[in-house]
C-alpha cells in the first residue's frame, strides 16, 4: 500500500516554487512514457532508466520497493534491461519479479520499436527461508521443461495493454509446491 511501483513509475511528485521557499505540487513524471519516447529517440543514451525508491514517501509506503531499479540498454536493435532488486525471497519472489521484467522489457521494446533482447538481474539482499527447504529441494529434483513464449499483440501505447493482448505459449508447469509466504 501506499505510493509505490506503478505511482512511482508513472507518477512520481514534483515540486514547483511559489516562492518564500514554499512549492506546489507539480505535474508527475511518467517514467516509462519517457524511457519509451528517450528510446525512439536516442537509443544511444545510459539514461535509460525506470525508478522506484522515491526517498521522500518511503515513510508512506507499508513495504518500500524491492525491484526498484530498471536500466535499458539498446545493442544491435534489441533492448536489454538489468534490474537491481534491494531485497528478494529467491524462492517465492525471484521467478515472479523475472517474469515481470521480462514482461516490461518486452512491452517497452515493442512500444519503442526494437526487439527484446536480454535480462540481467542483480540483488542486494537475496534470501532463502529455511521452511522454504523441502519445497526448494523438490523444486530443483525436478527434470527442466522447455521455456513458455510470450507473444504480444501491438498496443497504441504503453499505457494501453489488456490482458488479451498477452499470449504465452509452451507453457507446461509442473505441479504447485505449497509453502508459506511468511518466514518463520
Amino acid at each position: 500500500q501506499g505510493p509505490v511501483y506503478g505511482k512511482q513509475w508513472v507518477n512520481w511528485d514534483t515540486y514547483e516554487p511559489v516562492g518564500d521557499g514554499l512549492f506546489r505540487r507539480g505535474a508527475g513524471i511518467d517514467q516509462v512514457s519517457r524511457v519509451v519516447e528517450d528510446l525512439k529517440t536516442n537509443p544511444a543514451s545510459r539514461r535509460h532508466i525506470i525508478e522506484g525508491w522515491n526517498v521522500a514517501q518511503l515513510d508512506d509506503m507499508a513495504l518500500p520497493p524491492c525491484h526498484k531499479s530498471y536500466q535499458f540498454h539498446v545493442s544491435e536493435g534489441r533492448l536489454n534491461c538489468l534490474l537491481y532488486q534491494r531485497s528478494c525471497d529467491m524462492f517465492l519472489g525471484l521467478p515472479f519479479n523475472l517474469a515481470g521484467q521480462a514482461t516490461l522489457t518486452s512491452m517497452i521494446a515493442q512500444q519503442a520499436g526494437l526487439e527484446p533482447g536480454e535480462i540481467v538481474w542483480t540483488g542486494g539482499d537475496v534470501h532463502v527461508y529455511l521452511n522454504h527447504s523441502d519445497a526448494i529441494e523438490e523444486q530443483l529434483s525436478r527434470p527442466k521443461r522447455p521455456l513458455p513464449r510470450l507473444r504480444l499483440r501491438n498496443a497504441p501505447n504503453i499505457h494501453s495493454y489488456t490482458i488479451d493482448d498477452f499470449e504465452v505459449s509452451g507453457y507446461d508447469p509442473h505441479p504447485p509446491i505449497k509453502v508459506s509466504h511468511m518466514p518463520p
